[in-house]
Formats: C-alpha cells, structure tokens, sequence
C-alpha cells in the first residue's frame, strides 16, 4: 500500500511513524522541513521533492497542516497535489479548517477523479503517538469506507459524521467546548487559590461534583499543578481553533458570545508569550491578574 503523508509535525510525525510499523505500507513523505523529513527517511519513508511528486506515487494521500491557506497551497500550483494527482486517488486531509474550506478543496479534487475526505482529528500529540485518536470524518460513504483500515491505524474511535466538511464542522464544535472549558478551569482554580483553598483538594472535590470536565481531569493535576506546560495542544492551536468556530457562526450569522471572550482569554495568554505552552498555561493569565499561584 503506497501513501502519502504530507505535515510532519508535532502531530504528523508520531502518525506517520505508526504507519511505518506496519510492513504493509510504503510511506512517501514530504514537508517544508528538510529535517523533519530526514528523520523520518532515516525510519523507512521516501523523502519527496513536492507534493506533485508524492501525488506520483501515493494512491492515498495524508495531510497533517497548520491551516486552510497551506493545504490549499499544498492541493494547488504547479507543484501541487492535484498536478500530480490522478482519477482514482484519495485524499485525507485531517488538518483542522472551515468546513467552508475543505468543501472548495473537495470539489477542485473531485473535478479530478480524486476523492477528498475531511477527518481531522482530537487526542494530541500522547494520542497520536500512541494512535488512540478520535478520528471525525466527512464525506462520502464509498471512500470512507475505502480507507477506514488506514484511519485505524491512527485512531482508536473513528465516527463518520457526514457529508464533506461535517468532519471540520464536528471538531470546531468539539474545540469551542474545550476552549471555554479549559478558561474556566483556569478562572475557577485561580478564584478557590485566591480564597484561600488547596488547589489539590478543590481538584479531588470537583472531579466529584458537577463542575469536573475533561479539561480539569487532563489538565490539572498533570500540568497545572505539576507546572508543567510543555505543549500537549498548544494555546495557538486552540486560538486558532476558536477563530474557525467564530468564522464558521460568522458564516451562519449566529452569535457565540462565550465562545467570543473565551477567544480574548487565548488571546490574552498569546500575547504574554504563551503561545507554544499547552492550553493550561492560560492559567497563567488570572494568576497574574489575582496576584496568586495555582502550581505547584
């Protein structure tokens, strides 16, 4: 099985070092870091010139890319995806973008014969590697089924949710939540601090109580109060996550007033220099303005 694998970064990489395990699979890779992908034609892939010649010689091609400027850049041009590209091909693009971005993708590959799946992905850079990912995808039945033994590979739950772009509208839906649940853990530890409570028994106590919530029971005790923010999902990824979600009510003209400040919080912490820290570290931000310290 010949695939494509295109974004070898925090997140592309410990994939596509799981689709090196398997000995069914010849990898062919290609990214803008010249190192990135000598370290993994070192560990068994073929190192592409550009996407054109990947497009050459994949039947299935994987994108792992910051945003919906760079896959398009990557899909088209001279050098892109799609010159290379025939009839008959899949691509899976599991970045996070608009679901408005990935349907204009998906109708210049269609155009081409070529099937265009959307399945970005939620678990971060410990699910990618371990390949425990919860896999969202949009499009058409026929080809989700046609790759869903590679989705497998990478993820632990894969859901079909729809037609193309359902898959990016479902993780603009699941990151808005993280987004806003994670600034109120922040809010909230900061406030019982400031009030005088331990922040380990304010954890234990809410994570039996009707406040506890994925982010407090990821986050807490394992970066917060550990003061351990090495990125497992970065603040400017979960910015730029809420900015899809404020795009895409932009689009639909409805209102996401929470969704909107907890945006300004992120915003906040980016412009403290937090930008690459995990999504915790915006704690950081009331602890300054309370004048106390959460961690540890």
């Amino acid at each position: 099985m010949n695939i494509g694998f295109i974004g070898i970064g925090a997140m592309g990489k410990p994939m596509a070092q799981n689709l090196l395990k398997s000995a069914e699979v010849q990898l062919y890779i290609y990214d803008v870091n010249a190192a990135a992908m000598a370290e993994l034609a070192a560990q068994g892939a073929t190192a592409c010139p550009s996407p054109r010649a990947l497009a050459a010689a994949a039947s299935v091609i994987i994108m792992m890319l910051p945003n919906a400027a760079v896959v398009e850049s990557t899909l088209t041009g001279e050098q892109g995806l799609l010159a290379g590209g025939t009839a008959g091909q899949t691509i899976i693009d599991m970045s996070s973008v608009a679901a408005g971005s990935t349907k204009k993708m998906a109708a210049l590959a269609q155009a081409r014969g070529i099937a265009y799946i959307d399945a970005p992905v939620s678990g971060g850079v410990a699910g990618a590697a371990a390949a425990t990912l919860t896999i969202m995808v949009g499009g058409e039945a026929a080809a989700v089924q046609g790759v869903l033994p590679l989705l497998q590979r990478l993820g632990k739950k894969i859901y079909h949710v729809g037609a193309s772009g359902a898959g990016d509208a479902m993780k603009v839906v699941n990151n808005l939540l993280l987004g806003i649940n994670m600034a109120a853990v922040a809010e909230a530890l900061v406030l019982g601090a400031r009030s005088g409570l331990d922040p380990r028994v304010m954890l234990e106590i809410i994570q039996a109580s009707s406040g506890r919530s994925y982010a407090l029971e990821a986050k807490a005790e394992k970066f917060i109060l550990n003061n351990n923010f090495a990125a497992g999902f970065a603040i400017d990824l979960e910015y730029k996550d809420l900015e899809l979600a404020m795009e895409t009510a932009r689009s639909l003209e409805i209102p996401l007033p929470v969704g909107a400040l907890t945006q300004q919080v992120f915003a906040m912490a980016r412009a403290k220099g937090l930008g690459r820290e995990d999504i915790s570290a915006v704690i950081k931000v009331w602890e300054e303005m309370a004048g106390i310290q959460v961690r540890g």
